[in-house]
């Protein structure tokens, strides 16, 4: 684990079989959030790690952009770890952790709604990720600038706790939004983060 920008720190599990490095991430603030899980095989690495940092905090939120193995496999794991951590995701998604009876304790959120206290500020944005192409989300946080990109921003290799520099615009652009939808890079070009915090491959400093 590393403390990749501000308040955010970095977990990182590799997936040696593709060559692909899945990132997590734990906001530390007075109700703290992790984003993303990594995989069921993964939780047993990442509890400790989550603990050592929280210390005698409790884990407030587990933020899930949509269902799939590296974004929320160990959640199961983490619930039974951390049983008052509620998981903050989408319609769909929803209904998945009802369906695989992982839980029915959840904060379910729409594109363009937000989740927001005295610290932080989450604004989602509509991704179509989910299973049969229906709507995921992406976050945005709005006090930190730092923009979530789940696998919208995509590198395979073995990266942990490493930064590039780009400008938004350019990201966007190489992220292949265009090809999802219009609506996709019109809603991403309205923002204006100063970080990128992938979950796939180096984070990227955003230059002005």
């Amino acid at each position: 684990m590393i403390k990749i920008y501000e308040d955010l720190i970095q977990f990182t599990e590799v997936l040696p079989v593709v060559n692909l490095a899945c990132h997590q991430y734990l906001l530390t603030t007075k109700e703290p959030i992790l984003f993303h899980t990594g995989t069921a095989a993964y939780a047993k690495e990442l509890i400790p790690q989550i603990k050592k940092v929280l210390k005698n905090k409790k884990l407030k939120y587990i933020y899930i952009s949509h269902f799939e193995s590296d974004e929320c496999g160990g959640l199961f794991q983490l619930l039974n770890e951390f049983p008052e951590a509620i998981p903050v995701c989408s319609e769909i998604t929803a209904r998945q952790l009802i369906g695989f009876g992982i839980t029915s304790n959840f904060i379910q959120k729409l594109p363009g709604e937000t989740l927001k206290n005295d610290e932080y500020e989450l604004e989602f944005i509509e991704y179509p990720s989910e299973v049969h192409l229906w709507n995921g989300f992406i976050a945005f946080e709005k006090k930190r600038k730092i923009f979530f990109s789940s696998d919208l921003v995509f590198t395979f290799g073995n990266f942990h706790g490493e930064i590039r520099e780009s400008n938004w615009e350019k990201e966007v652009n190489n992220s292949g939004a265009l090809d999802i939808s219009q609506k996709l890079v019109d809603d991403l070009l309205k923002i204006n983060p100063k970080f990128l915090a992938t979950g796939h491959g180096p984070c990227v400093k955003i230059l002005e």
